[in-house]
């Protein structure tokens, strides 16, 4: 009987997972060590339920008086997560260097899936700042019925940004409590509503409450868009794939344009209310990031979700490792909003500014709004709504550009290539304006270069969409730190609506007072101070991942990224 009892005990002992294991051996954790990383648990030939047995020992009373202290705590979390991920048949396929595997490195397909149904929110910022153009004026027309003065048709227009900047100093506490995810699709069925209340108005009121909904959309989607792709996309496409928002948006400002020629103001904004369908449908369908999962205490989700982004015969060990450590550590410190002026994050929040102020400053959104008032005043040859067509077909081809070379060159060039053509475009159209208005004796020459304006502008449109355009936006989803990421977001968010209420608002009383060409050249000048800070103060960030960019390229507190204990791995 003996024997049988020895024999018994030692399978028993056999048959423990290595979790139960661990914590009989008590002695290296007693003593401060290290715990081992586990290794992939082996699928058993005569006990199928042996994994399931380590659920429990999450429980145990031993296990727990065991791991009082918080890293060791944290490391046997993410243990047991990555034995039930194997349980649950989660791990990557057989093949490592699989065809499969080969195709989705090059074709990161479910990236491209995530990127897409994010930016068809961009497809309803776009649509929503360029609605006033064409609805205004289908507004104002004879047989409207409602009858809107040239004061409400200014604040239609302005009450959007105004919102927006509202919306953006929300978004930062949304997507940290909600998700990235959540907030995102939480904006469909405003939008719906702010369409609905548009299409259906009875006074000027209801279409005033359409366009507050409207813009505290559009500021939310702002930060939560570059914030979600920035997080979900690898290093080396995440330029490429960050910039889809983009193009997506002026997608949306050119069927904006087209529909409006057709439609008139109430039947538009039925059609826009329609946008929002595929757009929840989409989001419906991808994930959550893996970032605010870990920092939520989410593991398992986050295994889940990084290997649903990077495919089921990628190993995202390294990655997943990298991102719980990063984020522990950056946990270990009470976050307040007095971290935005601390030295650690002071000069990724100022940086964020500075991105935004000199986009606005450059004078793009005076530009596009007053695009048919500018070559009116020009005195161009060519027609003034046609001209604003061209330059609409311009800065949606011109998105393509960046997309492409945009991870090749890196985000530095780009806005190098940026600058110096929107400060010589901004230079021709000041001195072409400056011609017309102060020299009338050269008549003739402004009649023969007529279509100056049209080609400065196109210029101007191009330079702008490949670098000062889309990098402001991406480098809030990639360079600010994960700890500061919703906060200091949001403030950049409002900062830059604020910055466009204030050029927009100003841009008429600008001309009245300075001229033409003296507005132009203050943009100019605007654009070349930006283009001095890109070359002393903004990082490269191109084919670095978040975390590298938060460690390497900002200051760190003294012990704030210490190393952590090597994390399990999951293959």
């Amino acid at each position: 009987m003996g024997q049988l009892d020895e024999s018994r005990d030692e399978r028993a002992a056999a048959a423990r997972c290595p979790a139960e294991q661990a914590a009989h051996k008590t002695e290296p954790w007693q003593a401060g060590e290290d715990m081992p990383s586990p290794t992939p648990p082996q699928q058993p030939e005569t006990e199928p339920d042996v994994l399931v047995d380590c659920t429990a020992v999450a429980t145990n009373p031993v296990i727990h008086h065991l791991l009082q202290d918080d890293s060791h705590k944290e490391q046997f979390e993410l243990y047991i997560s990555n034995l039930l991920l194997h349980e649950e048949g989660d791990g990557p396929a057989a093949g490592a260097d699989s065809p499969a595997k080969r195709w989705q490195a090059r074709f990161p397909v479910r990236q491209v899936m995530a990127a897409l149904a994010v930016s068809v929110g961009s497809m309803l910022v776009g649509f929503t700042a360029a609605y006033t153009s064409p609805a205004l004026a289908s507004m104002q027309a004879p047989d409207s019925r409602l009858k809107i003065t040239d004061t409400q048709a200014s604040w239609i227009g302005s009450l959007m940004p105004l919102s927006a900047l509202c919306g953006g100093l929300v978004s930062g506490s949304l997507i940290e409590r909600l998700g990235r995810k959540i907030t995102i699709m939480a904006t469909g069925l405003p939008f719906m509503l702010s369409y609905a209340l548009i299409a259906f108005a009875q006074d000027v009121y209801m279409i005033y409450v359409a366009r507050v909904i409207a813009g505290l959309c559009i500021g939310t989607l702002s930060l939560a868009m570059p914030v979600y792709l920035g997080e979900t996309i690898q290093p080396d496409i995440r330029g490429t794939l960050g910039l889809l928002p983009t193009t997506i948006g002026n997608t949306g400002i050119l069927v904006c344009f087209l529909a409006g020629t057709y439609l008139r103001w109430d039947h538009l904004a039925l059609f826009a209310g329609c946008i929002p369908v595929p757009f929840l449908i989409m989001m419906w369908f991808v994930p959550e990031t893996p970032r605010w999962y870990v920092a939520h205490g989410k593991l398992k989700e986050a295994a889940k979700s990084l290997r649903w982004l990077r495919g089921q015969d990628v190993n995202i060990s390294d990655e997943l490792s990298s991102i719980t450590e990063h984020i522990t550590a950056a946990q270990r410190t009470h976050s307040s909003l007095r971290d935005l002026l601390s030295p650690h994050y002071l000069r990724a929040l100022a940086i964020s500014l500075a991105l935004m102020f000199f986009q606005q400053m450059s004078g793009i959104n005076a530009v596009i709004f007053y695009s048919v008032s500018i070559f009116k005043i020009a005195g161009s040859s060519i027609d003034g709504n046609l001209c604003s067509v061209v330059v609409g077909l311009v800065n949606f081809g011109a998105t393509f550009i960046a997309n492409v070379m945009i991870d090749r060159l890196g985000r530095k060039v780009l806005l190098y290539i940026s600058s110096s053509l929107m400060v010589a475009s901004l230079a021709v159209l000041g001195a072409f304006f400056y011609v017309k208005e102060e020299l009338p004796q050269q008549h003739a020459l402004v009649t023969e270069l007529g279509w100056l304006p049209l080609v400065s502008f196109m210029v101007f449109v191009v330079a702008f969409s490949v670098g000062w355009g889309p990098i402001p936006w991406l480098f809030l989803g990639e360079g600010l730190p994960g700890r500061i990421r919703g906060s200091a977001g949001s403030v950049a968010t409002a900062f830059n609506w604020a910055c466009t209420f204030v050029v927009t608002k100003t841009f008429n009383d600008l001309i009245h007072a300075v001229g033409a060409h003296g507005t132009f050249w203050l943009f100019g000048v605007c654009t070349a101070v930006g283009l001095l800070f890109t070359v002393g103060f903004m990082p490269e960030t191109r084919g670095k991942t978040l975390e590298d960019i938060e460690k390497n390229l900002f200051t760190t507190r003294q012990g704030s990224l210490k190393k952590r204990p090597a994390s399990p791995v999951i293959d």
